[in-house]
């Protein structure tokens, strides 16, 4: 499609541009102009014009100028040809002709557009009815109200195979297939995707129905996934969409940010409390395609993530998509919730004002880019430190402008020097030595505990290391255990070097693992250290499927501890508050545990010793 200037300026002469503004902003007649506080900065007094003789806005204060389509793209976040389609359509006019294989492909996404619809009322119609009592009563437990149940459009989809597809008989069964809504497997009858799940209707830019995500409400369905979104469609793309930004684009022209949540659920429990300015990615890290819808918006959106282990590296995951993309004027900030919580737990626990209050206090990109690298691995010998200095430069170098690279790179530089050589009168203070005069002998320790203690933390060492040699000696399973171990407090990084090779999509081969270990500058187990570690799964000669499940237990055992440790330690302190039969029991019931879990690992670091003693030593391989 071709558009003539000569095309583009009849159409800005067939729009009022005033009646445009006016839908989201108040005018007020001022001669032969309008007036209005600026939509795009926050102000008292109007300095933004109207002038539709010249066809033009413009604003004094911010310096904000443009025509009606240059007011769709900026104030509404549409594309230009979207823009361009929304006015053609409303001056009545129609759009320069397409090649044939365009103009087709513009029919068929049309069509498509209209099952959506209809399939968003069907929905919809559902949630009134008796069959969606479940999820009204889900809705009531949100603290969601009517007016945001349809403002959000959610609905209900039944639990029959073929509901809808009785429902939408109107459109040919290969429509519904190509719009997502129904699963086409060989030999059998298709079925409906979506059933027993509150729906909710996913929109783009022009707020038309594109694609919908379902939650299921029946919480013993422990097989299904908790939500569903639609597939990739012709309509649909998840990397270049961001749910609710067609409402969140005009918001943010008054307040001047844009909030990017983990999820849609998310978004409106935000605008339920009065947070309008709220967007999210559809179930993926935040492409580059939504970095830059963003920036359209704003400068710096908020990234805003769960105050867990898996919102700490989403934030990552984000800084490292960002960095290459930098540009003058253009960040992240980022916001961490508190521990446990999402923005509807802060929300209904604290008050909307705690929310605002976690927004307006953001970190910066830079900041966090420190924070990570510098808490990712213990920073104990200089040897440790100069990995901390190559891990940061590593990232900078990525930084595709090279001014916002240098500044990147002086600034971690200096906080890398003042961290590794502080002044001698900051460094920490060291106690004398014993023997010193007024420094008792040290306690004499019972030799037998020692040995017990030693042996304890050595088990518990060789199992993290274990685990992490045996995931790269297998890394198809990698990929079985990417979820448990992104969830678990596990302090070596190198677990979340190998889930973020897993949610990136990295080839999983024990040689690439290893590549991407070394690059961030960790180390891998060497095939040497394999013997030492006396795990069965380990072994040369171990069945591969004796090995996998072996690995799976020994996985287990791994993510176990630190819960468990943790409990017993709160246990502990409760029973020094409060000596108590109850805090007593507590404790003493985890201490079992405690030991019980000790036993298990003690048996399966010695299974492989025992093999060994019964059978001739085999040369080592990798």
């Amino acid at each position: 499609m071709s558009l003539s200037p000569q095309w583009l300026d009849e159409l800005r002469a067939r729009v009022t541009l005033s009646g445009v503004i006016s839908r989201t902003t108040r005018l007020t007649k001022a001669g032969h102009e309008f007036k209005a506080c600026c939509p795009f900065h926050n102000e008292k007094s109007p300095s933004f014009t109207v002038n539709d003789l010249k066809g033009f806005y413009h604003c004094f204060g911010c310096g904000a100028h443009g025509d009606v389509i240059r007011w769709m793209t900026d104030q509404r976040g549409l594309s230009f040809m979207d823009a361009v389609k929304e006015l053609a359509s409303e001056a009545g006019m129609e759009l320069p002709a397409m090649d044939p294989r365009a103009a087709q492909e513009a029919e068929k996404r049309d069509s498509l557009h209209d099952v959506m619809a209809a399939a968003q009322a069907w929905f919809a119609e559902r949630l009134t009815s008796s069959e969606g009592d479940k999820a009204r009563a889900y809705l009531v437990t949100r603290g969601f109200n009517q007016r945001t149940v349809e403002r959000f459009g959610f609905g209900y989809a039944p639990e029959g195979r073929q509901s809808l597809k009785a429902a939408l008989s109107q459109f040919p069964e290969a429509m519904l297939i190509e719009a997502g809504l129904r699963i086409a497997v060989e030999d059998k009858e298709p079925y409906d995707r979506f059933r027993g799940r509150l729906m909710l209707p996913i929109e783009d830019a022009r707020g038309r129905v594109i694609a919908f995500g379902g939650r299921i409400i029946d919480a013993a369905k422990t097989d299904a996934p908790k939500y569903l979104n639609s597939p990739d469609t012709p309509l649909f793309d998840k990397g270049r969409t961001l749910y609710n930004l067609h409402r969140a684009g005009p918001a943010c022209r008054q307040s001047g940010r844009i909030v990017v949540v983990e999820g849609y659920m998310d978004v409106i429990a935000l605008a339920a409390a009065g947070i309008e300015d709220a967007v999210a990615p559809l179930g993926t890290a935040l492409t580059e395609r939504q970095l830059e819808m963003l920036w359209r918006l704003t400068e710096n959106p908020v990234l805003c993530f769960d105050g867990d282990v898996a919102g700490q590296r989403a934030a990552m995951r984000a800084v490292t998509r960002a960095l290459p993309l930098l540009r003058p004027a253009h960040s992240l900030k980022i916001v961490h919730l508190p521990p446990g919580l999402d923005p509807d737990d802060l929300i209904r626990r604290d008050g909307t004002a705690a929310m605002e209050a976690a927004l307006a206090q953001p970190q910066d990109l830079l900041g966090l880019l420190w924070q990570h690298e510098r808490d990712a691995v213990p920073l104990a010998s200089p040897e440790d430190k100069a990995g901390l200095k190559a891990r940061l430069m590593a990232q900078v170098d990525t930084i595709a402008d090279r001014d916002i690279q240098a500044l990147y790179r002086r600034e971690l530089s200096e906080r890398f020097s003042a961290f590794a050589f502080p002044p001698r009168e900051q460094r920490e203070w060291k106690p004398a030595r014993p023997g010193q005069r007024g420094v008792p002998a040290p306690r004499r320790s019972d030799p037998a505990q020692t040995a017990r203690l030693r042996k304890s933390a050595g088990s518990r060492d060789a199992l993290g290391a274990a685990v992490l040699a045996g995931l790269i000696r297998y890394p198809a399973e990698l990929a079985r255990h990417a979820d448990v171990l992104a969830h678990a407090e596990l302090a070596d990084p190198r677990y979340g070097a190998l889930v973020d090779a897993v949610d990136s999509g990295e080839s999983l081969e024990s040689g690439h693992l290893r590549t991407i270990l070394a690059a961030r500058g960790l180390a891998s187990p060497a095939p040497d250290d394999y013997a030492a570690l006396r795990f069965g799964f380990l072994a040369d000669d171990a069945p591969p499927e004796q090995a996998q499940a072996d690995l799976a237990a020994a996985v287990s055992l791994l993510v176990e501890r630190p819960a468990l440790e943790a409990a017993l330690a709160e246990a502990t302190r409760r029973l020094e508050r409060d000596m108590s039969d109850g805090a007593y029991a507590e404790q003493q019931r985890l201490l079992k545990r405690k030991l019980e879990f000790e036993s298990r690992l003690r048996h399966m670091a010695s299974a492989r010793a025992g093999a060994e003693q019964a059978a001739p030593a085999k040369p080592m391989a990798e």
